[in-house]
């Protein structure tokens, strides 16, 4: 006879519901995104943290803007069980040239707006706009198109230098490349860190990049014979806990102060100290979520110096104290704000 109940059964995750929306004239390439990023998140047994699906508002197949048609496996309905909307970007078509989205479409994004989250990658903010979610809302979407989303949505808080912006329940991106980031962030936001950089190296994508650096990257690469900034960012990253100062950067890179602040600048879109900072908070969080080491190690190894120090960046960067992030992500395994 058994003495009593066996040891508990660990249940698997329920994955989170996404619903990417498919928009005439969507672009092919961040239609997929959402595949590639979330959907190779997995929990440390493998299994899927998303399940991610594309819906047409009528279920009928959509141009894209490269030449393609898309043939979902939905229709609009799915966005009732959604916890996670994503909007891809578009090519030209009514809501980026008019700011119009037919009636069952806004009304369709609004009412999914009441229980999920909302997120745009690139010019798909004009369907978020064009429903009227971002309305007083900071967001930000492709450069190019900064203008014209001014003109249509003279009320969205739009800034158009930066890779994108979480408002907590709504987000939005600039473009591309800038779509990868966001949907790392929310990995990273829902799951943590060890969990986004393993879709990161799956996908062979930089882990992190924060949301607020520069759209403007004037020299991605290093002329032919020309060393840049790259070989001293490696050497900083390998000695965040030590107290760097712009000086000393320029020194191993072997460049005055002025050329090296302007040099990093075109290669990285954000100053020396900015992208320093931005290195130690990273390494932070990812303390915080996998050691036990007290928030004074912590603050040391990762070049904040002090606990004031580490809690005034994290709160400024996420908005909460360095115990309060640590107990939310052993507590919850999220480490930002919650979807809706």
């Amino acid at each position: 006879m058994p003495s009593g109940p066996g040891p508990a059964m660990s249940r698997p995750p329920t994955p989170h519901e996404v619903v990417v929306v498919a928009v005439d004239r969507v672009v092919g390439f961040e239609l997929g995104l959402p595949f590639r990023l979330l959907g190779l998140a997995e929990d440390d047994h493998g299994r899927p943290l998303y399940r991610i699906r594309i819906a047409t508002l009528d279920g009928r197949p959509v141009r894209t803007a490269d030449g393609f048609s898309v043939l979902p496996d939905h229709d609009g309905s799915i966005l009732a069980e959604a916890d996670t909307v994503i909007v891809p970007g578009i090519m030209g078509g009514p809501a980026v040239l008019d700011g119009r989205i037919p009636d069952e479409l806004r009304d369709a994004i609004r009412q999914a707006a009441a229980h999920a989250r909302m997120v745009s990658v690139c010019t798909g903010a004009s369907v978020l706009a064009a429903a009227g979610l971002l309305d007083g809302r900071p967001a930000t979407t492709h450069w190019r198109d900064a203008e014209q989303f001014r003109r249509l949505f003279p009320t969205v808080r739009l800034d158009a230098d930066v890779l994108f912006v979480d408002d907590g329940d709504v987000l939005t991106s600039a473009g591309v490349a800038a779509g990868i980031d966001l949907l790392l962030h929310l990995v990273r936001r829902d799951h943590g860190s060890e969990v986004a950089n393993r879709v990161a190296r799956r996908n062979v994508v930089a882990p992190w990049r924060e949301g607020g650096q520069s759209q403007f990257v004037e020299r991605p690469l290093p002329a032919s014979g020309d060393a840049g900034t790259a070989a001293t960012r490696a050497w900083a990253a390998e000695r965040l806990g030590e107290p760097l100062t712009l000086a000393d950067l320029a020194a191993h890179a072997r460049m005055s102060v002025r050329t090296f602040t302007r040099r990093f600048r075109e290669e990285t879109g954000m100053s020396p100290l900015r992208w320093l900072s931005g290195q130690r908070l990273a390494l932070a969080r990812q303390l915080l979520e996998s050691s036990d080491a007290p928030i004074d190690r912590v603050a040391a190894e990762a070049g904040f110096g002090t606990p004031a120090s580490l809690r005034q960046h994290l709160r400024a960067s996420i908005g909460v104290a360095p115990g309060t992030y640590r107990r939310s992500y052993r507590g919850a395994g999220v480490t930002g704000p919650s979807p809706a």
